[in-house]
C-alpha cells in the first residue's frame, strides 16, 4: 500500500498552507477543506489515502468525518488533529477506527513518522481498530483520567485500539497511579459496557479465602460456608473482572486462574458441577512480574496468558506536566463534593507541589488537595496550606534542603525530646530505623526487584534477603 492523495481538513487556514506546503513538497496530491462539511463533499467525489481532520470544525466535526468514512470509505486512514489533549477526545477517536492521533501544536516529523509507518503496513486492516456499530455510549467515570503527557497520550491510544476487543490486558503501576481507573477505561470503553465489572484486589483476601472469593462455594464446602455463594467470576459474567495485584496470588490459584483463562469454565468450591464463564480478565500488578517468574514465584504461562497487551502507567514523578491539570480537576472535586471554596492555587504553591517527588502518585496528590482545601481559610491555596510538603521539604530559609540537612533535622527534633543520659545502643538504633525505610523505599521503586534493589543499594543479593527478613519488611506491600 503506498499514500498517494491525502485529504487536510482543518479550520485554520495557517495550518492547512503549512501541512499543504510541507505534504506537496514531499510529492503528495493534497486537497484542502475548512469545515467538516466541506471535507465531506471532498470525501463524496474522491478517494483518499489518508485524511488528516482536526476534530473541532465548523458543520460536522472530524470524528463524524471519521465515521462516515469508516462505514464509506473503510480504505481511508484517519488521523486526528486536536487543540484539546484529552483522554476523552483520544480514546474516542482510536475507538472509531482513527489510525493515529496528533494533539496541536506538533512537529511535521511527528506526521511524517506516521505516513512512513502507514507506507509500511500490508494493509488497512491492521492499522485501524473498529469499534462495532452498536456501541454508542461513550467513556464516563465518576472520576476521569487526567493528563495531556507524552506518556498519557500512548495510553489514550492504546485504550482506544484494545478497548473493543476481548484481548487480556495487564497493567503494570506503582501503587497509587490509577490502574483501576485503565481497568474501568477499557471495560467502559468495550462492548462489555452495561455488564459488571467486578474488581478483586488478590493482595486483600487472605489466601485461604482467595479461592472462594474468585470461584464461589456450595453450602457445607467448609466450617462457616452455611449458604452458596457466587464468586467473583460468576458475579462478573458477561463483563469484566480487574483482579488486582495479581503477583500477589498464591502458585495454586495461579494453576486455577491459568485453567479458567483456557477452558471459559469454573468449579466452585465444594461442587462439581461446571460453570460456563464469558468473562474479560485486566488484571494489575505493581511487582516485576518477570523477575517473579525467574523466581519461580509466578508461573510463566500465566504471565504470558494475562500478558497479551501490556500498559505501563508511568509514576507522577514521570508526568510532572500533567500535575497542573491533575491540581485543578482535584480542587474541583472537593469544591463539589464538599462545598469548599477553593478556587485554585498559587504559583509559589504550585512550584512546591512540583517539586515534591509524589511517592504514592496519583491517590497522594489527591488526598493532598482534598486535606488542603477543607482546612485552607482563603479560595487561593498557598504554601502554608501544604505544611507537610513545605516542612520536610524546605531549609528555614525556603531552599530545598539537602538529604543531610533533613535527616539532621529530623535528629535533632526526635533527640531533643529524650533525656540521652538514660539511652544505650543509640548509633545502632538510629542506622536500624534508617535503614528499614531506605531498603522499603528501594523495594518500591524497583518493584520488588530484589537483584536491581540490591545493585541500587550497593550490597550483594544475599545480605539484601537476610536484612529483608532481619527488619521484618512486608514484600507483598513493597509497592505500597
Amino acid at each position: 500500500m503506498s499514500i498517494q492523495r491525502i485529504l487536510v481538513a482543518d479550520d485554520e487556514e495557517s495550518i492547512r498552507w503549512v501541512l499543504s506546503k510541507a505534504l506537496t513538497k514531499q510529492g503528495y496530491q493534497v486537497d484542502l477543506a475548512s469545515s467538516g462539511d466541506q471535507a465531506l463533499t471532498l470525501c463524496r467525489s474522491n478517494s483518499y489515502d489518508l485524511a488528516v481532520l482536526d476534530i473541532k470544525m465548523p458543520g460536522r466535526s472530524g470524528l463524524e468525518i471519521l465515521s462516515t468514512l469508516q462505514e464509506h470509505a473503510p480504505q481511508t486512514m484517519v488521523v486526528i488533529m486536536t487543540a484539546e489533549s484529552s483522554m476523552k477526545n483520544a480514546v474516542e477517536a482510536m475507538k472509531r477506527g482513527a489510525y493515529d492521533y496528533l494533539t496541536k501544536p506538533f512537529d511535521l516529523d511527528a506526521l511524517d513518522a506516521i505516513i512512513v509507518k502507514a507506507n509500511k503496513a500490508s494493509s488497512v486492516s491492521e492499522q485501524v481498530t473498529l469499534l462495532k456499530s452498536e456501541l454508542k455510549e461513550r467513556y464516563q467515570l465518576d472520576r476521569a483520567i487526567i493528563g495531556e503527557s507524552q506518556p498519557m497520550q500512548a495510553i489514550y491510544k492504546t485504550l482506544g485500539k484494545i478497548a473493543p476487543s476481548d484481548v487480556t490486558v495487564l497493567v503494570f503501576g506503582e501503587s497509587g497511579t490509577g490502574k483501576e481507573l485503565i481497568a474501568r477505561a477499557v471495560h467502559f470503553n468495550s462492548p462489555r459496557l452495561g455488564k459488571p465489572f467486578i474488581a478483586l484486589n488478590c493482595a486483600a483476601i487472605p489466601r485461604e479465602l482467595l479461592e472462594s472469593e474468585l470461584f464461589g462455594h456450595e453450602k457445607g464446602a467448609f466450617t462457616g460456608a452455611t449458604e452458596r455463594k457466587l464468586g467473583k467470576f460468576e458475579q462478573a459474567n458477561g463483563g469484566t473482572l480487574f483482579l488486582d495485584e495479581i503477583g500477589d496470588m498464591p502458585l495454586e490459584l495461579q494453576a486455577k486462574l491459568l485453567r479458567v483463562l483456557q477452558e471459559k469454565e469454573i468449579t466452585r468450591t465444594g461442587g462439581n458441577q461446571t460453570i460456563q464463564v464469558d468473562v474479560r480478565i485486566v488484571a494489575a500488578t505493581n511487582q516485576n512480574l518477570k523477575e517473579k517468574v525467574r523466581e519461580k514465584e509466578f508461573r510463566e504461562d500465566l504471565f504470558y496468558r494475562l500478558n497479551v497487551v501490556p500498559i505501563d502507567l508511568p509514576p507522577l514523578r514521570e508526568r510532572r506536566e500533567d500535575l497542573p491539570a491533575l491540581v485543578d480537576y482535584f480542587i474541583n472535586r472537593v469544591r463539589q463534593e464538599y462545598g469548599t471554596h477553593t478556587q485554585g492555587i498559587s504559583k509559589k504553591a504550585m512550584e512546591l507541589l512540583s517539586g515534591y517527588s509524589w511517592p504514592g502518585n496519583i491517590r497522594e496528590l489527591e488526598n493532598t488537595i482534598q486535606r488542603a482545601a477543607l482546612l485552607s481559610p482563603d479560595a487561593i491555596l498557598e504554601p502554608d496550606d501544604f505544611p507537610e510538603l513545605h516542612s520536610n521539604g524546605q531549609d528555614e530559609n525556603g531552599r530545598t534542603a539537602s538529604l543531610e540537612g533533613l535527616i539532621a533535622k529530623k535528629l535533632q527534633d526526635s533527640l531533643s525530646q529524650i533525656d540521652l543520659q538514660d539511652m544505650a545502643n543509640l548509633y545502632e538504633m538510629v542506622l536500624h530505623q534508617m535503614e528499614r525505610p531506605l531498603i522499603n523505599i528501594v523495594l518500591q521503586k524497583t518493584r520488588g526487584n530484589q537483584v536491581k534493589a540490591a545493585e541500587v543499594l550497593g550490597i550483594n543479593r544475599n545480605t539484601l534477603r537476610k536484612k529483608i527478613q532481619t527488619l521484618k519488611i512486608d514484600m507483598k506491600r513493597n509497592g505500597d
